[in-house]
C-alpha cells in the first residue's frame, strides 16, 4: 500500500467563480415565439366579428406572457382557412410568423400527455 496523500495533495479543486452543479447541469430557458420561458394561459373561447362579415365567429385567445414582454394571440376559423390577430408583443407579426407561433406555444393535448405503456 502507498503512503496516504498529504493534504495539500488531497483538494481538487475550489468552485471557480461560484459555479455549482446546479448551474451546470441546469437546462437552458426554451426560447419560443421571442420569449423566453414563456408563460402561456389556458385558451379562452371569444366571439369575434371581422369587418367583411356581418356574422360573429367563435375564436380561440392565448395570452402569452415572458420577460420581454406580454400578448395574445387570436385564431379564428373561416371557410378560407385560419386567420391570426397578435396584439403586444404579437401585433405587426405576418400570418405565417403567428401561426408558427401558435403551434409551439400550444400546451400539448391530452392524448399527447398520456403515457400508456405497450402491452404484449
Amino acid at each position: 500500500m502507498g503512503a496516504r496523500p498529504t493534504e495539500s495533495h488531497a483538494t481538487v479543486a475550489a468552485p471557480a467563480g461560484g459555479a455549482t452543479l446546479r448551474r451546470v447541469t441546469a437546462t437552458p430557458p426554451k426560447r419560443i415565439a421571442g420569449l423566453t420561458d414563456p408563460e402561456v394561459r389556458p385558451l379562452e373561447r371569444v366571439a369575434i366579428r371581422l369587418r367583411e362579415s356581418s356574422v360573429t365567429l367563435s375564436a380561440w385567445r392565448m395570452a402569452v406572457s415572458g420577460p420581454e414582454g406580454a400578448g395574445t394571440l387570436v385564431r379564428v376559423e373561416t371557410p378560407g382557412g385560419s386567420l391570426f390577430r397578435g396584439e403586444g408583443h404579437f401585433l405587426g407579426w405576418a400570418q405565417e410568423a403567428m401561426s408558427t407561433a401558435w403551434a409551439e406555444l400550444l400546451p400539448p393535448s391530452d392524448s399527447e400527455r398520456l403515457d400508456i405503456p405497450q402491452l404484449g
